[in-house]
């Protein structure tokens, strides 16, 4: 018999169940925010005047019953002496009988209406409304529990994922270790680089304790959590550097032994160095400090990834895919279709990145089942997730609209659509025309929409789960799905779909066989974290470290040398292109936006380039980088959902050049006209 939920790994109790826990809790958080507004609104509509019950009303000290002719007297015979000269001088001696008894009448009916108000609340204050009011001040304590806790949870969660992502050896980095070689450099490096790591957030809390500015209670508690994390991801890597695997082959060069050192390490050496050598050792924990003022959002990155992985548990991508299958398209356009579906929940996870991890390896296998060839495979699995970026609801859009108030949310992504279109259309022309090795034998309408109708069957109790916790967000908590509320949203709706294939699946098995399996749900839940925490180790602490390659770029003042302003909107347009696609080679796109806003924006604005034109030529620039070598960070991600072996097999095939490289020129062909249509054009509708 199994032992169900409660088998699980040393690893997994140290790191998956808290960290499932603490997104969790993220979450609870978070809807517990709607549902408080709620509970006041029902409150108000219950009992009227209910925000004066929220509380025990205070008595009034003063008396009701005062005796207003005795306090009229007690007035009068209170004048000022009569040898004060200054008093007679004013007339203060003198006192107006009619004033003071109106004055105290006055006062007398203010303090019975105070004992009538509170009395009224006393009255008003039944068993029913201190119930309900135990339970909503219960609801709005947590929800300032949850906003004091969110920095806190953000480091308990960047340091424990990155622990788990260094002892199960999955930061990204430009290749995979093959060698001891490779193993040996790798791990003396991230030790380096987590020491020096270490030492930065030593130095900045000494730093903070001697400076003139008095440091609360609760950032001392978040130095001394820095610290302690970095302490045990020295000692992690420190682990893994002398518990070499057995499954490495002798031998390597160094040049190729450098290129498996995470990208993290690299960015965290060269920060490092730059802010030592400067004398502001404590540079990188400043920067990484500055996470902290963006933890809701670092925390929504978390939750995406989380998503995502639960995402890549439920049979829906399949299901999807299903739907097409029966046209029997030719691998070009099922690459266009798997490109463009993937679009939406792109969206919806947040970032490009994100989606390549979670459904990656699907649309990988489901391209390769229907006959792609591995580069074309490849390269649609790695653009997967480039063209919704710039729809709604975007984490992305949403930070850009936040850090930056030229532009809002509905602006960007109402243009986000058109820059949707285009892209979805060069990808569709290159697929299908350049180097095109299929013929277009599509099945018959007679033969496919039957069989399409029976998959689209399959995907009705999905759709009807969506809606269900859709619609009671909807009516029960007046929140709609939009930018703002997906991140606490997608991942009930997850948990949602999860149980239905839970629920569905043990009906199924149990008709079939007479047996029941209870534990696919907890099964499922636990793979999704598993893959959650070393994603988000290697996510998080790749995106704080481009934060710190940003305050390098930031201090070192190389913005200045390029003027703050130019006369031609096309020529600043040129230089914004150039950098913008450079950032987006060596920096994580949350950090890359945080570096524009602050240096790169303002001066695309003083050269008369539109605020909205300049950030959707940024999305799009960044899509570039990503997709550009020497790093091509979604590049990376598809390698590392695919296996490498799919990589050096698709490696070794033979071809022309352009066969050969497919997987990179293709996506670069694709994002590189769009770049110049996206930079370019609408300057000749504004500019000179």
């Amino acid at each position: 018999m199994s032992k169900g939920g409660f088998h699980r790994s040393g690893l997994e109790w140290f790191s998956s169940l808290p960290a499932f826990v603490l997104l969790l809790a993220v979450v609870i958080f978070s809807t517990s925010s709607d549902i408080h507004n709620q509970m006041l609104r029902g409150g108000e509509q219950l009992w009227n005047g209910y925000y004066k019950l929220r509380f025990d009303p205070v008595q009034p000290t003063c008396d009701p019953d005062r005796d207003i002719e005795a306090a009229v007297a007690a007035e009068l015979a209170a004048d000022a002496p009569v040898d004060d000269p200054m008093a007679a001088l004013l007339g203060a001696g003198e006192k107006d009988p009619a004033d003071i008894r109106l004055a105290i009448e006055r006062s007398v009916a203010d303090c019975r209406q105070a004992h009538r108000s509170f009395q009224d609340l006393q009255d008003k204050l039944t068993p029913g409304v201190k119930a309900y009011r135990a339970v909503e001040l219960f609801i709005a304590d947590l929800i300032a529990f949850g906003l004091e806790s969110q920095r806190f949870i953000l480091v308990l969660l960047v340091m424990l994922c990155a622990v788990t992502a260094t002892l199960t050896r999955h930061h990204i980095a430009m290749r995979a270790m093959e060698t001891r070689l490779d193993y040996t450099v790798s791990h003396t490096l991230q030790t380096i680089a987590n020491a020096m790591l270490l030492g930065s957030s030593v130095i900045f809390r000494q730093s903070s304790l001697g400076s003139d500015t008095a440091v609360s209670s609760q950032e001392l508690l978040l130095h001394n959590f820095w610290i302690v994390g970095f302490a045990c991801l020295t000692l992690a890597s420190l682990y893994r550097l002398f518990r070499v695997p057995d499954d490495l082959w002798e031998g390597g060069s160094l040049n190729k032994a450098l290129l498996a050192v995470p990208l993290y390490t690299v960015m965290c050496l060269i920060s490092g160095t730059y802010f030592a050598l400067i004398g502001h050792a404590s540079g990188i924990g400043i920067y990484l400090g500055k996470m902290m003022e963006l933890s809701d959002m670092f925390l929504n990155v978390g939750l995406y990834v989380w998503v995502g992985m639960m995402l890549k548990q439920t049979r829906l991508a399949t299901l999807v895919f299903n739907v097409f299958r029966p046209w029997r398209m030719p691998p070009e356009m099922l690459a266009v279709v798997a490109v463009l579906v993937a679009a939406v929940p792109t969206a919806y996870t947040g970032a490009s990145g994100i989606f390549v991890i979670a459904a990656g390896a699907v649309i990988y296998s489901e391209l390769r089942a229907a006959g792609a060839r591995r580069h074309l495979a490849l390269a649609a699995t790695a653009m997967s997730g480039s063209l919704g970026v710039v729809l709604r609801p975007s984490l992305l859009v949403v930070v850009i609209a936040y850090l930056n108030r030229e532009v809002t949310t509905d602006e960007l992504f109402g243009w986000g659509i058109w820059v949707f279109v285009l892209t979805a259309t060069l990808f569709a022309l290159v697929a299908l025309s350049v180097n095109r090795q299929s013929q277009f034998n599509l099945a018959s309408s007679a033969e496919a929409f039957p069989a399409m109708t029976q998959a689209l069957k399959a995907l009705i109790p999905y759709v009807l789960v969506i809606a269900v916790v859709a619609l009671f967000y909807w009516l029960a908590l007046d929140v709609s799905m939009d930018e703002f509320s997906a991140p606490r949203l997608l991942p009930v709706i997850m948990l949602a779909i999860l149980l239905y294939e839970h629920i569905s699946l043990k009906n199924r098995r149990g008709r079939a066989s007479g047996e029941i399996n209870h534990q696919g749900l907890e099964r499922s839940l636990r793979g999704a974290t598993n893959d959650t925490t070393a994603e988000i180790g290697a996510l998080l602490l790749l995106l704080g470290l481009s934060v710190s390659i940003g305050g390098v770029i930031e201090r070192s003042h190389i913005m200045a040398t390029f003027p703050q302003s130019f006369d031609s909107a096309w020529s600043a347009m040129l230089l914004m292109v150039v950098i913008l696609v450079i950032l987006g080679m060596i920096m994580d796109a949350f950090g890359a936006v945080i570096l524009v806003t602050a240096t790169v924006a303002t001066i695309a604005y003083a050269s008369g380039i539109h605020p909205i034109h300049f950030w959707m030529v940024t999305l799009v620039a960044f899509e570039l980088g990503y997709l550009s070598p020497p790093v091509a960070l979604n590049h990376l991600l598809t390698r590392q959902v695919v296996g490498e072996a799919e990589v050096l097999a698709a490696q070794m095939e033979p071809g022309t050049f352009y066969q050969r490289h497919e997987r990179i020129i293709m996506p670069l062909i694709v994002m590189g006209i769009s770049l110049l249509l996206v930079a370019f054009v609408p300057l000749m509708f504004y500019a000179g």
